[in-house]
C-alpha cells in the first residue's frame, strides 16, 4: 500500500510540473505522454511563434480553455511550439500552422483533426460533443434558454416520446454533427415557452430569421440538409474565424462578393446580395469579402483580382475540381446575381480561366515565361520536351528553387528539343493542369499524345538533369497519381496571407 501511495504521489508531482499559460497546458516531448495520462482528453494546438494566424487564434484558444475550466470540465487545451518540438510535430504529421488535433481517452496514436470554427464557443461545443452525449436532455425552461443564449446556433428536438421513431432519427442526425449542440425535450413548459404545439425540430440562431422549423419527412438525410441550409447566415463574411465553417461545410458551391466595407453603397449592395441569396439557401453559399483588408489580398489574388477592381462577383466550386466562374456583366443587382447563379445551377456557365498577356520577351531568357494564353502552344509542341515550374511569387520554396531552375535553363538553352519554363499559377490557369501546391514541376514530353509527367525527384541540378536526360523516367511519376487541390488546401492557401510560407508551399 505504501508503495502504491508513493507511485501515485510521484505521478501527481510529475503532472503538476506541466506548466500552463492562461489555462492552456504548455506541452513538450518531455511531458506530452504525462499530460495525456493526467488529462486523457486534450485539444492540442501545434503553432509557430511567428505565424500570424497562430497569434490571432491564441486569445480564443485561451478563452475556450477558461470556459471549460469554469464549467468544471475534465477536457483541457494544450499547445506545442512546433518550431522547437520538431519531433512531436513530425510524429503527428504537422504540415502547417496552426494545426489542431484532439487526443481522446489518452490515445496518442490516432488523434482527431479539429476542423470546426476558431472561436472559443466553436471549440467548446465541438469538444463537448466529442466527449459527451450527442443529444442533451432539457427538462427546465431555463436550461433551454441558456442553451440558446450560449450558442450561435442550437437545435432542439421536441418529442413527447423519447423512444419514438422520430426521436431516434433525430439522435442519429445529432451524432453526425460535431459543431452544433443538439438537445431534446418532452417538457410541456418548454413546448409552451417556444410556442411548439406538436413534435418537431427547431433550429435557433442569433442571425437572420432567428429560428427555423423543420418541415418535411423526418429522415436523417433531410434533417441534416435542413441544418446545413440554416446553420450559416444568408451571407457570411470571410474571416479567419469563419474560414473553417466555409470550407469545411457541406455546401461546395460558393459565390463571393468582393467589396470594401467603406464603400458608400456598401449597404445597398449587401442588401441586393442577401436578396439573391434567399433563393439558393442550402445550394450556394453566399460569402462577403472585405477587399480593403490586407489579410484578404491573397484571396483576391487567387481570383485574379486587384483592390481597385472591386466590387466584383466570382463563383467557385469545391467539388472534385476547383472551378471558377465570372459574370459577363458588372451588374450587382439581385436580379443579375440570381440569373448568374441560376445559369450555374443549370450547367450553362463556362469556367473562367485567368491569364496574363503574353510578354513580348517571353522567350528572351533561358527560362521561358508561360501564361495561360501561350501555355498549350508551347507545352504541347509535339517536337519539344518542355519542363515547367508552376510557382507563386510569394512562395518561399519557389524562391529557393529559382537559382537552380535558372542554371538548368542555362544548361539547355541551346538544346533543339528541351525547353525549361515557368508559369505564375496565381495569375494564370489552364484546363489541362491542376496545380495544388507550390512549386509544382511537370514535364510535357514531345509527341502528339499530350502526356504529362510529374517530377517527384530531388530539387537539384543533378536530379533535374537526370530526369530530362532519361526522358522523364528517372524521378518522374504519371500525373494521374496526383490529387487536385481540395477545400482544405484552399483554406490553408488563402488563410496564410502574412508571408508565412510553411503552410502553403507544400500541401
Amino acid at each position: 500500500m505504501l508503495r502504491l501511495l508513493l507511485v501515485c504521489a510521484l505521478a501527481a508531482a510529475s503532472w503538476a510540473d506541466i506548466p500552463e499559460e492562461e489555462d492552456v497546458l504548455v506541452l513538450k516531448k518531455s511531458n506530452f505522454e504525462e499530460a495525456l495520462k493526467a488529462h486523457p482528453d486534450i485539444l492540442v494546438e501545434f503553432y509557430a511563434p511567428w505565424c500570424g494566424h497562430c497569434k490571432a487564434l491564441a486569445p480564443e484558444f485561451a478563452k475556450a480553455a477558461g470556459m471549460l475550466k469554469a464549467d468544471g470540465s475534465a477536457i483541457r487545451l494544450g499547445k506545442v511550439d512546433a518550431t522547437e518540438e520538431t519531433e512531436l510535430a513530425q510524429e503527428f504529421g504537422v504540415r502547417g500552422y496552426p494545426t489542431i488535433k484532439f487526443f481522446k481517452g489518452g490515445d496518442k496514436d490516432s488523434p482527431k483533426e479539429y476542423s470546426a470554427g476558431r472561436q472559443a464557443e466553436d471549440m467548446v461545443t465541438w469538444l463537448k460533443k466529442r466527449t459527451g452525449p450527442a443529444v442533451i436532455t432539457l427538462t427546465e425552461v431555463s436550461a433551454a434558454e441558456s442553451l440558446i443564449a450560449d450558442n450561435e446556433v442550437a437545435v432542439i428536438g421536441f418529442f413527447k416520446d423519447a423512444n419514438s421513431d422520430g426521436a431516434k432519427v433525430y439522435q442519429k442526425a445529432a451524432e453526425a454533427v460535431d459543431d452544433i449542440p443538439f438537445a431534446m425535450t418532452s417538457s410541456d413548459a418548454i413546448y409552451s415557452k417556444f410556442e411548439v404545439s406538436q413534435d418537431s425540430v427547431v433550429l435557433f440562431k442569433k442571425f437572420d430569421e432567428g429560428r427555423n422549423t423543420f418541415d418535411g419527412e423526418l429522415t436523417k438525410e433531410d434533417l441534416l440538409a435542413f441544418v446545413t441550409a440554416n446553420q450559416l447566415p444568408l451571407v457570411i463574411e470571410f474571416t479567419e474565424q469563419t474560414a473553417p465553417k466555409i470550407f469545411g461545410g457541406e455546401i461546395k458551391s460558393h459565390i463571393l462578393m468582393f467589396l470594401p466595407k467603406t464603400a458608400s453603397d456598401f449597404q445597398d449592395k449587401m442588401s441586393e446580395f442577401k436578396k439573391a441569396a434567399e433563393g439558393f439557401k442550402g445550394r450556394i453559399l453566399y460569402i462577403f469579402i472585405d477587399s480593403d483588408i490586407d489579410d484578404n489580398q491573397r484571396i483576391l489574388e487567387f481570383f485574379g483580382l486587384k483592390k481597385e477592381e472591386c466590387p466584383a462577383i466570382r463563383l467557385i466550386t469545391l467539388e472534385d475540381e476547383m472551378t471558377k466562374y465570372k459574370p459577363d456583366a458588372d451588374d450587382m443587382s439581385a436580379a443579375s446575381i440570381t440569373a448568374f447563379c441560376k445559369s450555374f445551377m443549370d450547367g450553362k456557365l463556362k469556367p473562367h480561366l485567368m491569364s496574363q498577356d503574353i510578354p513580348e520577351d517571353w522567350d528572351k531568357n533561358p527560362v521561358k515565361v508561360l501564361v495561360g494564353k501561350n501555355f498549350e502552344e508551347v507545352a504541347f509542341d509535339p517536337k519539344k520536351n518542355v519542363f515547367v515550374e508552376f510557382y507563386a511569387p510569394w512562395c518561399g520554396h519557389c524562391k529557393q528553387l529559382t537559382p537552380i531552375w535558372e542554371k538548368l535553363a542555362e544548361k539547355y538553352k541551346n538544346s533543339a528539343d528541351i525547353i525549361v519554363a515557368k508559369m505564375d499559377s496565381t495569375a494564370n490557369e489552364v484546363e489541362t493542369v491542376k496545380v495544388h501546391s507550390f512549386p509544382t514541376l511537370k514535364f510535357f514530353p514531345a509527341g502528339a499524345e499530350h502526356k504529362v509527367i510529374d517530377y517527384n525527384g530531388e530539387r537539384t541540378l543533378e536530379g533535374f538533369t537526370k530526369f530530362l536526360e532519361s526522358g522523364g523516367q528517372e524521378g518522374g511519376a504519371p500525373a494521374e497519381e496526383d490529387e487536385d487541390m481540395d477545400a482544405e488546401d484552399l483554406e490553408n492557401d488563402v488563410e496564410e496571407s502574412d508571408g508565412d510560407d510553411h503552410n502553403h508551399d507544400e500541401f
